[in-house]
């Protein structure tokens, strides 16, 4: 089980996607909660309607303290945990009408990173004792790179770059745009000394570029098993190795060759799918 750290910046993010998310939901007003009495109070339990690795405590605690400051929220389990079906997860105590309104935005961030954290948990047991990394990448929902990075992490699987800014990765289109493998990775070095740069191939021979111009990281797209291990061969610690492209959880063992240093696929945080959660009343004061 991972404990995550939430920084400062992730704290930011953290608040702006739960003011987003609710500025969407609330809109003028939550009419349908003006139904109840405004000084009602309510005890609510949240439970998970199937298995999964629990994440996004931050993200519900924080949508209850932007919307009702006296809400008391108190976790069942913790970030990380592998919860069973009807399985409670939190209670909430506080005003009707703030459970009312907080329950639809605070179960979508849940479910959500939930459903991110439970895939990764998948791939990080497929690869357990490989000594291979599985990595995400960027292919992340709008909005939320930093939310589900962390579900990644929460899950036991590791970040890729976060974005465009911390490090280079070296496609085939940047390639042609640069006209050479050896000429973007040289580019690459003197726009920013000491960012990481990875170079994308498609074949041994690019691999050979690649590796001549001292990539940090090579990443091998599409190679099929054997191809891998000549890689490997070739490389010889000189580069890091990140395999990628149509990987899965039936294709992941072909892919952990001894050798590879990563295997990133998009699947964790593309394919996820949303773990079903359930807010239901206990009482009303």
């Amino acid at each position: 089980m991972r404990r995550m750290t939430v920084t400062p910046e992730l704290q930011q993010t953290i608040a702006q996607n739960v003011q987003a998310a609710l500025r969407e939901d609330i809109g003028s007003g939550d009419i349908t909660a003006q139904l109840v009495p405004d000084q009602q109070q309510a005890k609510a339990v949240v439970i998970t309607r199937e298995s999964a690795v629990i994440c996004g405590r931050p993200w519900v605690d924080e949508v209850f303290r932007q919307l009702d400051g006296d809400v008391e929220i108190d976790w069942l389990v913790d970030e990380g945990d592998e919860i069973i079906p009807n399985e409670a997860v939190f209670t909430l105590a506080g005003k009707a009408r703030s459970l009312l309104t907080g329950e639809r935005t605070a179960l979508n961030f849940l479910q959500t990173l939930s459903g991110t954290a439970t895939a990764a948990r998948e791939y990080a047991n497929l690869a357990e004792g490989t000594g291979i990394a599985v990595l995400d990448t960027r292919k992340t929902l709008p909005g939320l790179r930093l939310a589900q990075k962390y579900a990644t992490q929460t899950g036991g699987c590791k970040n890729h770059r976060i974005g465009l800014y911390d490090a280079f990765l070296i496609k085939e289109n940047h390639i042609a745009a640069c006209g050479g493998i050896d000429r973007a990775v040289k580019i690459a070095r003197e726009l920013a000394p000491g960012k990481p740069v990875e170079v994308e191939v498609e074949n041994l021979d690019e691999l050979q570029q690649a590796l001549a111009a001292s990539a940090d990281i090579v990443m091998l797209d599409n190679f099929g098993k054997e191809m891998t291990e000549q890689a490997v061969e070739l490389n010889k610690g000189k580069a890091l190795l990140e395999v990628s492209g149509n990987i899965s959880e039936a294709t992941i063992a072909d892919k952990a060759v001894s050798g590879v240093d990563y295997i990133s696929t998009g699947s964790i945080t593309k394919h996820c799918r949303a773990v079903d959660f359930s807010m239901r009343f206990e009482s009303i004061d």
